[in-house]
C-alpha cells in the first residue's frame, strides 16, 4: 500500500470536516448556531478523532497517554452540536474511555473509565440529571427502605468495572451512584420506585377480650418461629406493638401483610367461655401481705378505669379479688384474664431481689490527761488550820482520825463496901483516820513539832485511752436496722421509806450503755447510697456523791456515699487546760517559801474523737458470699493464732475454733480454691496451656495416640512454689 492509499481516509475525512466547517463559517452567526456535522470515521487513529472533536465544539481536550487505538463509525445523518457530543461520548464509551468536564472551563479529559470515578465528575440532580454517557454522580435519599439493603442489588445494574459505583451511607440513609448518566437515571428511577413499595402504613386494632400484650406475643411467634416464608407466603413480614394503656395492638407493614395480621387478631379477640379466672402467684422475694395491699389499691383503680365502657360492664361479672396465703407466701388472684395479665406484669416488676447495703462504722476516740498536784496544810493542838479542798484529804480531817485514834485508859470502879475494880484500856477509833486516808493519792506526809503539825501532799497523774470500735450491720434497701453492744447498768431514780422505816423500797432504772448504730440506707441511681444515721458511744465515767455519771457521745446525720466510700461524719478535737491555785493572803506570795502556805492544782485533758461511716452495695448473692466469708475467715484466724499460743496456766484446754469455710453451692471448688488463696494473699498459678491431654495433642500437632501424655505436659508457671 502506497502512503497515498494510507492517507486517504485521512485525507477524505480531513476534507469533509472542513467543508462543514466552511457551510458553518459562511452562514454567518445564524447559521453558526445551527452547524451540523457529519461523523463517518474508518480506521482513524483515536487520538486524531479526539483532536477533529475538539477542533469542531471548539474544546480544548487533554487526553490520557493510556487513550490508543483506532475506531470505525459512519453515521449517514447530519447531527447537531449537541448530537455531536453525545456521538463523541458513545464512541469512547464503547472503546472503553470516558470524558471528565472541568467545571468552570471550556476544557475536558479523556480518561479511562475506570478512572473517571475518582476524578472531578459532576454531582447532578434531579434539575439537571445529565444524559447520554456522561459521567455523573447522584445522591438518592432513601425514606422507607434501607440504603445497605438496596446496594448491594443496584451493583449488579451498575458496571462496576467501567467506572460505575454504588456506595451506601446508613447514618443519612442515602445511596451514592457513580457511572453514565443514561445508568444513573435508570437506577435512580429504579430506586424511587423500589422506596415507594416499601412504603408502610400503621392500623390500630383495639382488643376487647383479649391481652395486647399477650396478643403480640402469639402474633410475633406465629410470624417469625417457622421463618419468614413458611409463615406468611409472600409479602414482608409485618410489625406488631402493644399498648398496654389502651390495650391496642399496633401493626405497621405494607398493605397486605397489615390486612392479614390485623384480620388474625380480630379473630383471637374472642371472649372466653368462663366469665372468671383464678389464678395463684408464688413470690420469690416480696412478702404476700405486703404485696396484697398494694395490689388491693390498684386492682380497685383498674376496676374503676374499665367499669365505663358498657360492654366492658356486661363480661365484668366478679370484681377483683386478692387473698394472701402467709404460710406459702402466696398471691390468690380472682379476676377477668386480661386483668390477670395486668397483675402479673405488676408482681413481677414487684417482686425482685432487693439490694442489701453492709454499713461499717469506725469510732475512733484518743484521749490523754495530765494532772500535778501540791499543797501544804498546817495544824495547830490549840485548834489554828491552814488546809485547802482543792485535792486529796485535809488536815482537819486527818487531825480528827487521829484524836478518835488514841487509846481509852480504863477506869476504876468502886463498890459501896470498898471494894475497887479497874477496867482495861480500850482501843481508839480508827474509822475517822481511815476515812481520811482514803482520798490520799499520791503521796502524803506528816510532820509534827510540838504543837504544830503540818500534811504535804504531792501527786503527778498522766492517762492514755484509745478506743477503736468497729460495728457493721447488713440491712435491705430502706429497711432500718439497729446495732447495741454494750451493758445495761442500773441507775436509781427514787426511795421511799415508812413513818417507821418500815418497807422501805428503792426504784431502780436500766440505762443502756455501750456502742449503739441505727441506719436506714436508700440505694439512689447509680452507685450512690443515702444513710439516716444515729450514731452513739457511751460509758459510765464513775460514781458521785449523788449516784454514777456516763459519758455520751451522740451522732445524727444525713449523708451521700457511693458503694465502698469511706466517708468521715463528724468528730471532736477537744483540749481543756484547768489551773487551781488555793493559798494564805500574803504568806503564799513569798518567793519559795510561799508554797508552804499554798495548795495548787493543775490539770490538762485532750480528746480527739472521729466517726466514719463505708457503705458497700450487695446486689447478688456471689457479692453476699465472699464478703461474709472474708469476715469469716478473719475471726477463724484470730481464732487458730490464740489456739497456738494456748492459754497460760492451762496448757491442756483447747481454745474454740470455728469450721472451716463450706464451700457454697453453686460455686465450684476451683473458683472457690482461687478466692481462698486470694483472701489469704497467696500467689495463684498461671498455666502457659490447658494441661488435658487433648487439647496438648490439638496445640502440638505432633502428639501421637500412643503419646504419653504427662511427658507432653508444660508445667504450669508459678509465683510461689511453694504454698
Amino acid at each position: 500500500m502506497t502512503n497515498l492509499q494510507r492517507r486517504l481516509p485521512w485525507v477524505r475525512n480531513s476534507i469533509a470536516a472542513g467543508l462543514l466547517a466552511g457551510m458553518a463559517a459562511f452562514g454567518g452567526q445564524a447559521l453558526a448556531a445551527e452547524a451540523q456535522y457529519a461523523a463517518n470515521f474508518k480506521g482513524t487513529d483515536i487520538q486524531e478523532f479526539i483532536n477533529i472533536v475538539g477542533k469542531n465544539l471548539n474544546r480544548t481536550i487533554i487526553v490520557d497517554p493510556t487513550v490508543r487505538g483506532k475506531i470505525n463509525v459512519r453515521s449517514y445523518d447530519l447531527l447537531s452540536e449537541e448530537q455531536y457530543y453525545q456521538f463523541f461520548l458513545s464512541v469512547l464509551q464503547v472503546y472503553g474511555y470516558a470524558v471528565v468536564e472541568m467545571p468552570g472551563t471550556n476544557i475536558i479529559k479523556v480518561v479511562k473509565d475506570k478512572d473517571a470515578k475518582d476524578s472531578n465528575i459532576r454531582v447532578a440532580d434531579d434539575a439537571y440529571p445529565g444524559e447520554g454517557d456522561e459521567m455523573v454522580t447522584r445522591i438518592v435519599p432513601l425514606y422507607n427502605v434501607e440504603a445497605k439493603q438496596l446496594a448491594p442489588l443496584l451493583r449488579q445494574l451498575n458496571n462496576n468495572a467501567g467506572g460505575g459505583n454504588v456506595v451506601n451511607y446508613d447514618p443519612s440513609n442515602v445511596l451514592m451512584i457513580t457511572g453514565r448518566a443514561a445508568v444513573v437515571n435508570k437506577l435512580v428511577e429504579i430506586v424511587k420506585r423500589v422506596d415507594l413499595q416499601g412504603d408502610t402504613k400503621v392500623e390500630v386494632v383495639r382488643l376487647a377480650y383479649a391481652s395486647a400484650g399477650e396478643m403480640v406475643r402469639i402474633i410475633d411467634a406465629l410470624y417469625r418461629g417457622g421463618g419468614q416464608q413458611a409463615a406468611t407466603g409472600t409479602g414482608s413480614v409485618p410489625k406488631v406493638v402493644a399498648d398496654e394503656r389502651t390495650n391496642s395492638v399496633v401493626i405497621s407493614g405494607d398493605e397486605r401483610a397489615r390486612q392479614r395480621a390485623a384480620a388474625l387478631v380480630r379473630e383471637l379477640d374472642q371472649e372466653m367461655q368462663n366469665s372468671g379466672n383464678t389464678k395463684v402467684v408464688y413470690l420469690k422475694y416480696a412478702k404476700a401481705e405486703d404485696l396484697q395491699e398494694v395490689l388491693s389499691g390498684f386492682a380497685e383503680s383498674l376496676q374503676t378505669e374499665e367499669g365505663g365502657s358498657a360492654q366492658t360492664q356486661r363480661r365484668r361479672n366478679n370484681e377483683i379479688t386478692i387473698m394472701a396465703h402467709a404460710d406459702s407466701n402466696a398471691l390468690v388472684i380472682n379476676a377477668q384474664p386480661d386483668q390477670i395479665q395486668t397483675l402479673e406484669s405488676v408482681i413481677r416488676q414487684l417482686d425482685i431481689r432487693r439490694a442489701q447495703v453492709l454499713v461499717e462504722a469506725i469510732i475512733v476516740e484518743i484521749a490523754e490527761g495530765d494532772e500535778v498536784g501540791f499543797g501544804v496544810q498546817w495544824g495547830s493542838a490549840d485548834g489554828g488550820l491552814i488546809q485547802y479542798n482543792t485535792f486529796g484529804t485535809t488536815i482537819g480531817e486527818v487531825g480528827a482520825g487521829i484524836w478518835d485514834a488514841r487509846d481509852v485508859p480504863g477506869t476504876e470502879v468502886c463498890s459501896p463496901e470498898g471494894v475497887c475494880t479497874t477496867n482495861p484500856d480500850q482501843d481508839g477509833d480508827i474509822t475517822t483516820l481511815a476515812a481520811a486516808l482514803s482520798k490520799v493519792n499520791g503521796m502524803a506526809w506528816g510532820v509534827a513539832m510540838g504543837d504544830f503539825g503540818a500534811l504535804i501532799q504531792a501527786v503527778a497523774a498522766d492517762s492514755n485511752s484509745n478506743v477503736l470500735a468497729t460495728p457493721s450491720i447488713t440491712t435491705l434497701d430502706n429497711q432500718e436496722a439497729s446495732f447495741i453492744v454494750g451493758d445495761e447498768v442500773p441507775v436509781i431514780t427514787g426511795s421511799t421509806s415508812g413513818s417507821n422505816n418500815d418497807n422501805p423500797f428503792t426504784t431502780v432504772e436500766r440505762k443502756e450503755v455501750g456502742i449503739k448504730l441505727k441506719v436506714t440506707p436508700q440505694i439512689n441511681e447509680g452507685n450512690a447510697v443515702q444513710l439516716e444515721i444515729e450514731q452513739e458511744v457511751s460509758n459510765v465515767n464513775g460514781r458521785t456523791a449523788v449516784d454514777v455519771t456516763f459519758g455520751k457521745r451522740t451522732l445524727t446525720t444525713t449523708v451521700l456515699a457511693d458503694s465502698g466510700e469511706t466517708v468521715v461524719l463528724g468528730g471532736l478535737l477537744n483540749e481543756d487546760v484547768q489551773e487551781s491555785v488555793s493559798k494564805v493572803p500574803l504568806l503564799g506570795d513569798i518567793p519559795v517559801i510561799g508554797h508552804l502556805f499554798s495548795s495548787t492544782s493543775s490539770k490538762k485533758t485532750k480528746r480527739n474523737l472521729m466517726i466514719f461511716i463505708k457503705p458497700t452495695i450487695i446486689r447478688d448473692g456471689p457479692s453476699m458470699t465472699g464478703i461474709a466469708g472474708r469476715k469469716y475467715n478473719y475471726f477463724r484466724a484470730q481464732q487458730l493464732e490464740q489456739a497456738e499460743r494456748g492459754i497460760n496456766l492451762m496448757p491442756n484446754t483447747d481454745v474454740p475454733v470455728l469450721d472451716e469455710w463450706v464451700v457454697p453451692d453453686g460455686m465450684s471448688p476451683e473458683i472457690h480454691d482461687i478466692l481462698m488463696r486470694h483472701q489469704s494473699g497467696q500467689s495463684m498459678s498461671t498455666p502457659i496451656r490447658d494441661q488435658n491431654e487433648w487439647m496438648q495433642k490439638a496445640l502440638d500437632g505432633s502428639a501421637q495416640p500412643g503419646d504419653n501424655a504427662t511427658d507432653a505436659k508444660e508445667q504450669p508457671v508459678e509465683e510461689k512454689q511453694n504454698d
